[in-house]
């Protein structure tokens, strides 16, 4: 072979290196924020991503750019906010004058022209980034890192006698690190009158359609893929934010009118906004914030690699969703059993003690002798330093015909929320309701609510809550609420597990996503459809952000064969249960009375927590998700964390009455390892393997029946 071809050789396998090299998600050192302003424009970047916006004679967004593909969103330019007040909507922002809008061509945009009836900008502030509230970490893990990056804030005035002394102000986060981009607004009532601001949505886009269909719905066609938006506006205890969101809105572009489709019906402007709309009056001196969206940029259609962005965003930006404390389901709230299942905790290594529902735990009842009674609880598991929480019921329940949701149809609290009937969080009840959970928790030092039910989305038509005027402010005057009571634990390093997707506004965990009913069929079955759930949970989500379940005694029906006590006699059972959930990342509900009931089951349950504890960091790492639970075959998902000594973790199931004999081919490239890995068996037995130019590697292994491996990857 000739010299010159085996260099183009060698070159042709180290270019997967390279790419490895300069990958995000492996090595994001070198996305350094920065943000540039001129006369023209105010340009966002990190490396990875870029925003740019036309400054003059407007602002206007007119390009969003994934540095790295080279792939641009922005095809037509849109007003960068729209604002209605006193019913009349007016754009912030916006240039016109594109005639073709399937593509915005550079030499475009200095004829672009603004118009007077337009909040016009007239200043800029470049700034570091601040916390959009306190948080202070007490569970692992306990550092708070804080995101680093930029801000940028664009000032808008009007020139109409009725609109002066209103101030709109757009805000812009860019990050380092990841290709992810912030914005929000912030009206300011400078003015002598008092005004309703019936919407507000602050972002608007023009984006590059996913799909040319020449018939087709909106409904039907393909959404732009490669640009995700995540908003602090999602409820709905769906367990996922997109069936939480309702907050991002795709809409048509009549006036795009080159598209394919002959209805002009392709789905290509998103607009973010509260779909309620938010309908509250706004006096002098007081401001407004608007939703908060996070904007991130993918470079592939992979799914696999979508989720690690997305995970990678939650990690970094909401930091306190990496908190993952072990803890217990406590059944029962007598003083003398609670404080067994502490020294239990204690003994074995688990850290917070939750007092679940059923217990006989009431936040509400606010009385001197049930406060004394919590608070010398939670003395003691501080002593012990164990951490005490507690359950409390929100939605899903009935107060009265007073506090109860009105139906805006019927006018009656008949059934017109979303779990049927359900208090008004702005009512009267509801407003007590909230000081009295921070009272209790305040008094006692609890250090974590399971919020059961949180604000769930509902409207409200009262007039006569004193939380919210009537039905137009009443769903945005809940949400914040419910984001206030958050934000105040979050300052207090109080915990939060509640199901619904608060996670923007300080919760730290969300339910798994499972069947409760499952948990009623025999432990075998329970086992396949754990994994199953950790395996389609933690796709979107990271090990810390979900929770599943463990009955240990009976849940919702089922016989001796669905339960696991009494525990010494299901022992290899309650072991592989626990190793599914803690081999995951994943904390489960252990609920039930105890922890343990027999020396053997103590020594389990401690060496399980022993190993996850030396393992913590990796087994909360990513998950690269290789094969789903179908009692078929193996299972398994591997962790990797490229910034660790131990690259990844991988986990490997075998749910077959006999022993499985393969070779697998285990995929390592987000290990960030190139060449040459060491393998160890159960972290014994260590043997080198070589990758493949696609980073792979072919592992023979045994998998026991009915049992599991694992094997650590350095």
């Amino acid at each position: 072979m000739k010299p010159i071809f085996i260099i183009l050789a060698i070159l042709f396998y180290l270019l997967p290196l390279h790419s490895q090299n300069n990958d995000w998600l492996i090595n994001p050192s070198f996305a350094k924020s920065k943000i540039t302003v001129d006369s023209n424009d105010a340009v966002l970047s990190n490396g990875i991503l870029q925003r740019k916006i036309r400054l003059s004679p407007n602002a206007a967004t007119v390009s969003i750019k994934n540095l790295i593909t080279q792939e641009e969103f922005i095809r037509s330019v849109m007003p960068e906010a729209e604002i209605t007040i006193n019913n009349k909507t007016y754009s912030v922002g916006g240039l016109y004058g594109q005639k073709e809008k399937a593509y915005l061509k550079e030499e475009w945009i200095p004829t672009l022209t603004g118009n007077e009836n337009d909040f016009t900008f007239y200043k800029y502030e470049i700034g570091a980034l601040t916390k959009h509230f306190d948080w202070k970490p007490t569970t692992w893990p306990h550092q708070n890192k804080f995101p680093e990056g930029k801000s940028l804030s664009l000032f808008f005035k009007h020139q109409r006698n009725e609109l002066r002394g209103i101030d709109v102000i757009l805000h812009y986060e860019i990050f380092d690190g990841i290709p992810v981009i912030c914005k929000w607004l912030t009206i300011e009532n400078k003015s002598n009158a008092t005004i309703k601001i019936n919407q507000v949505k602050h972002e608007l886009l023009g984006l590059v359609e996913e799909e040319s269909a020449v018939v087709g719905s909106p409904e039907k066609m393909k959404k732009p893929q490669k640009i995700f938006f995540e908003s602090n506006y999602a409820y709905n205890n769906a367990m996922r934010y997109e069936l939480s969101d309702h907050a991002t809105h795709w809409k048509t572009d009549s006036t795009y009118t080159s598209q394919v489709n002959y209805n002009y019906e392709t789905p290509c402007i998103v607009e973010i906004y509260p779909e309620v709309g938010v309908g509250i009056d706004l006096h002098p001196g007081e401001s407004l914030k608007s939703i908060r969206t996070y904007e991130l940029l993918f470079d592939s259609y992979d799914r696999e690699r979508n989720g690690l962005a997305r995970r990678r965003m939650y990690r970094t930006l909401f930091p306190w969703t990496n908190q993952n404390p072990i803890f217990m389901h406590l059944v029962n709230s007598d003083p003398e059993k609670v404080k067994v299942v502490i020294d239990q905790c204690k003994e074995t290594g688990y850290e917070m003690v939750i007092l679940s529902f059923g217990s006989g735990l009431n936040m509400e009842d606010d009385s001197p002798s049930n406060i004394e009674k919590y608070k010398l609880l939670a003395d003691y598991a501080h002593s012990k330093r164990i951490k005490l929480g507690g359950y409390s019921l929100f939605s899903s329940r009935r107060i009265d015909d007073e506090n109860d949701v009105i139906d805006p149809v019927t006018g009656l609290p008949d059934k017109g929320a979303f779990f049927g009937h359900a208090p008004c969080l702005a009512s009267t009840w509801g407003l007590e309701y909230l000081q009295k959970i921070k009272n209790f928790i305040d008094k006692t030092g609890f250090d974590l609510l399971e919020h059961d039910g949180p604000y769930p989305g509902d409207v409200c038509a009262s007039k006569t809550h004193p939380g919210h005027v009537a039905l137009e402010d009443s769903q945005w005057k809940q949400m914040q609420l419910q984001k206030g009571l958050y934000q105040y634990l979050n300052s207090k390093g109080v915990y939060i597990n509640a199901p619904d997707w608060y996670f923007l506004d300080g919760s730290n965990k969300i339910a798994l996503g499972y069947r409760e009913v499952n948990f009623s069929l025999s432990r075998d079955q329970q086992k396949i459809l754990n994994r199953q759930n950790i395996y389609d949970g933690t796709w979107d989500k990271t090990p810390s952000m979900g929770w599943g379940f463990v009955p240990l005694t009976k849940y919702q029906g089922g016989g001796p064969e669905a339960v696991l006590e009494p525990l010494h006699e299901h022992l290899e059972d309650y072991k592989q249960l626990m190793f599914q959930y803690y081999s995951a990342g994943v904390q489960a509900c252990y609920r039930g009375p105890r922890l343990y009931d027999a020396d053997t089951t103590k020594m389990v349950v401690k060496d399980m927590i022993d190993w996850y504890k030396k393992h913590r960091e990796i087994l909360n790492s990513d998950i690269i998700h290789l094969r789903r639970a179908d009692g078929r075959d193996w299972d398994g998902i591997l962790h990797v964390n490229p910034a660790l000594k131990d690259k990844g973790l991988l986990l490997l199931f075998n749910p077959l009455s006999i022993d499985l004999n393969k070779t697998l081919e285990i995929p390592l490239y987000y290990t960030g390892l190139k060449n040459a890995v060491k393998v160890s068996l159960m972290g014994k037995s260590q043997k080198i393997y070589t990758m493949n130019r696609e980073y792979k590697i072919h592992l023979p292994l045994r998998i026991p029946a009915r049992s599991y491996v694992w094997y650590l990857i350095q």
